[in-house]
């Protein structure tokens, strides 16, 4: 691995010209209004294509991807990011790349709030804290009814990959997987204490050496907000289910985030959740 991570993407060697790099490759040429006439070697956009697109000169933008100028103009980026087709989210985190940050210590061990944690057991619904990597950092029961997995100590990106029982019981596993892994990307974020956080180079290595289709997302680094979605379920008790997960930012928390599913009112989803509650206080012995 020539003293890296796999497809690069979380070591401080070279973010941007990484990231550029994914891009560049990512894009079909005819979207930019370029004529392609026989073989082309490489996959989406040529560097002198990107950079005349860009209008910037072909030697600079290959600095740019060889990390020998790594505080680019925002104007220059805001042009490769035209040229990309990139969205905000993905132009915000590019910009970020090449903004130097101070760098943070970060606490050893993360702490839920209180009052969150009270909200867990009050909220009757399936709820949980996760850590900006994507960490079970508390969690209800309904929760855990819901998703074994979803319990402290777990890591939600390493359960959607390696855990054969959370792909059974996600139906539509394979198309949510690049934004699970789009939407890590956000989380971590661009500052340098986050990049060379050695939980994330851990993780990411692992998943990596294990999952071909962790390694396929992460290649592209695409980049997504961390957002509310429709969720379908196969639950193995209650059977189908159909839910909205919401992710809610928890303030001055290092970047935790509250998850809750909610079902349709007076859905049979919402029945089934009904069912889960009593069959998951049976479990634990509290019914």
């Amino acid at each position: 691995m020539h003293g890296r991570l796999p497809l690069g993407g979380v070591t401080r060697s070279n973010p941007l010209g990484d990231y550029l790099r994914a891009r560049r490759e990512l894009v079909d040429p005819a979207t930019v209004g370029l004529r392609v006439t026989g073989v082309r070697r490489t996959p989406g956009l040529r560097r002198e294509e990107v950079a005349t697109l860009a209008g910037i000169s072909a030697d600079y933008y290959l600095r740019l991807e060889q990390g020998r100028d790594r505080n680019p103009s925002s104007h220059v980026l805001e042009a490769l990011a035209r040229v990309f087709g990139l969205d905000e989210t993905a132009t915000q985190y590019l910009l970020g790349l090449s903004t130097p940050r101070p760098r943070v210590r970060r606490p050893r061990k993360e702490s839920v709030p209180v009052g969150v944690r009270q909200l867990l057991e009050v909220i009757d619904l399936p709820a949980f804290v996760e850590s900006r990597l994507f960490e079970v950092l508390a969690a209800n029961q309904l929760a855990t009814a819901l998703d074994p997995t979803i319990r402290v100590g777990e890591n939600r990106l390493r359960s959607m990959f390696l855990d054969e029982s959370v792909r059974e019981l996600h139906p539509d596993w394979r198309r949510s997987i690049g934004g699970m892994v789009a939407s890590f990307r956000a989380s971590i974020g661009t500052a340098p204490d986050q990049l060379d956080d050695p939980r994330v180079a851990q993780l990411v290595g692992e998943l990596s050496l294990e999952s071909e289709d962790f390694r396929r997302h992460w290649a592209r680094h695409d980049v997504l907000p961390l957002s509310g979605a429709p969720v379908r379920m196969d639950h193995p008790t209650v059977g189908p289910l159909e839910l909205r997960r919401e992710k809610l930012p928890i303030g001055d928390s290092g970047g935790q985030v509250l998850v809750i599913y909610h079902p349709e009112p007076d859905s049979e989803s919402a029945r089934a959740l009904d069912r889960l509650r009593v069959t998951g206080s049976a479990l634990s012995g509290t019914a």
